[in-house]
């Protein structure tokens, strides 16, 4: 009965192991190219957090807006005071934020370093810094995760993250999950669009949604129960059943006794 109990076990494990490998193609020694420059690109209902900087700090105070307070550093570097709360900038339906001095800023579609561009040149042309230095950070980067792979939401400091790192994120493909069966599903132009990938082979890495955006859902299709993995159940359950009912007539046998 102990043999029967431990056969049984080990093809429950067996059948529940992982029978995929990522990347299956790469070859060892070979150089696959990739986006160094990648960056986020801005959507409507994005909150940014802009903060303007200059060599001389009362120069650059007006174009920080924030709830709250603030300091200035001896570099000339406007950081968040000790209550400060960032609510930063929403871009509305229309694709703009409006910026202090500046007034309305058309952002939507442009990449981080365009938009920082956009700023700073602005700020230049209007004589009022010399050199103002520029930085962007994203307030609600998030992405969500579904199907067989830790389904959750999360969220993205720096606004850069692949599809590959978002699944280890979720803890990896369950066991019941197809790899080969990973799909995004985008907002683009006014309508979802989905992209499906096979981690199993290199292909992934020239997906447009290897780096993810904004609200990018991530669905891992779950594989449907074979009849083998049906079977198998069917015979633990009644190597079970067999164990116990053998245990119970030893008892009574013993007991009798």
């Amino acid at each position: 009965m102990i043999v029967l109990l431990a056969v049984a076990l080990a093809l429950s494990s067996c059948s529940s192991a992982k029978k995929f490998v990522y990347l299956q193609d790469m070859e060892l020694g070979l150089g696959y190219p990739f986006d160094t420059k990648h960056e986020a690109v801005i959507h409507c209902n994005d909150r940014l957090d802009i903060t303007v900087s200059s060599k001389s700090p009362e120069l650059a105070v007006p174009f920080n807006a924030y709830a709250g307070s603030f300091q200035v550093g001896t570099n000339g570097i406007v950081s968040d005071g000790a209550n400060m709360q960032k609510q930063g900038y929403r871009v509305d339906n229309d694709g703009n934020i409006d910026f202090p001095i500046l007034g309305t800023l058309h952002v939507e579609g442009l990449k981080v370093s365009e938009v920082t561009d956009l700023i700073r040149q602005k700020i230049i042309d209007g004589k009022y810094i010399k050199d103002p230095l520029v930085s962007l950070e994203f307030l609600n980067f998030k992405y969500a995760v579904l199907g067989a792979a830790g389904p959750s939401v999360y969220s993205v400091d720096d606004g850069r993250i692949t599809l590959l790192e978002a699944i280890a994120k979720a803890g990896d493909i369950a066991p019941n999950g197809k790899v080969d069966k990973v799909s995004v599903i985008r907002e683009e132009n006014g309508e979802r669009v989905m992209y499906t990938h096979d981690l199993r082979t290199k292909d992934v890495f020239n997906s447009p949604c290897y780096y993810l955006q904004q609200n990018d859902i991530i669905y891992v299709e779950p594989k449907k129960r074979s009849n083998e993995s049906k079977g198998m159940q069917y015979v633990t359950t009644a190597l079970s059943f067999i164990s116990a009912s053998s245990t119970i007539i030893w008892a009574v046998n013993s007991f009798q006794k």
